[in-house]
């Protein structure tokens, strides 16, 4: 009595992927496991890496900035996410996409300024997290004059009067 020859069928094993409003994503699957990185991670590295750049005096509008000012005087207020004045972030499973809100040292070359920043955050972000990043979105929104920093205002010419 002679048996049939068996055959094998190939098999596919589903990888597991995030689903979509997971706070963490994907960022490297090898056969010993998985490594995620939640957004608020490329968040904050984003913000450190666009403050190292000479010439960025702070991050965010004028908004974000007052109530940053407001929630690190409150107890607890000053840890998560939303500490992060000023950057965006939209991560997926092998991609990020960075916004910034800039403000700007008087003087400084916002062209220049906006290489560099653009240069150094997707260094930065790639380097730690693996992740490609596929755009930087930079929004100048303010410029910082020095001569407000000892508390004296600028002096400014009284306007002419349009009417007599």
């Amino acid at each position: 009595m002679t048996t049939p020859p068996t055959t094998t069928t190939p098999t596919t094993v589903a990888t597991p992927t995030t689903t979509i409003g997971s706070p963490a994503r994907l960022a490297d699957d090898t056969a010993q496991g998985k490594t995620t990185i939640a957004a608020s991670v490329v968040q904050k590295i984003a913000g450190i890496a666009a403050r190292e750049i000479s010439g960025v005096y702070a991050m965010g509008g004028g908004v974000s900035r007052a109530f940053g000012a407001i929630r690190e005087r409150i107890p607890g207020g000053g840890t998560g996410v939303t500490n992060i004045a000023g950057v965006q972030v939209e991560v997926g499973e092998k991609q990020a996409a960075i916004d910034l809100d800039l403000v700007v040292e008087y003087g400084a070359s916002i062209v220049d300024l906006a290489r560099a920043v653009r240069r150094n955050v997707i260094t930065a972000v790639e380097a730690m997290t693996g992740l490609e990043v596929i755009e930087v979105n930079i929004a100048v929104n303010d410029i910082h004059l020095p001569e407000l920093d000892d508390g004296t205002e600028v002096p400014l010419a009284p306007a002419p009067a349009r009417v007599e």
